[in-house]
C-alpha cells in the first residue's frame, strides 16, 4: 500500500504480511489506542506498553 519499511528486511523475506510482523515484534510500528472517558476526556495508550 506505500508505506515505508521501518526494519531492516531480510533478503529472504518479501511477502507484506511478513514484513509486517517481522515489524510489530521488532517495536517499530508506533501504535497508539485513544481510550474515551467519560464526560470529555481521553487517555492515550501506546503500544508496547
Amino acid at each position: 500500500m506505500g508505506a515505508p519499511v521501518l526494519i531492516e528486511v531480510p533478503e529472504n523475506v518479501s511477502n507484506p504480511i511478513d514484513i509486517a510482523l517481522l515489524e510489530f515484534e521488532a517495536d517499530a510500528i508506533p501504535i497508539t489506542v485513544v481510550r474515551k472517558l467519560p464526560g470529555e476526556g481521553a487517555e492515550n495508550i501506546k503500544f508496547p506498553f
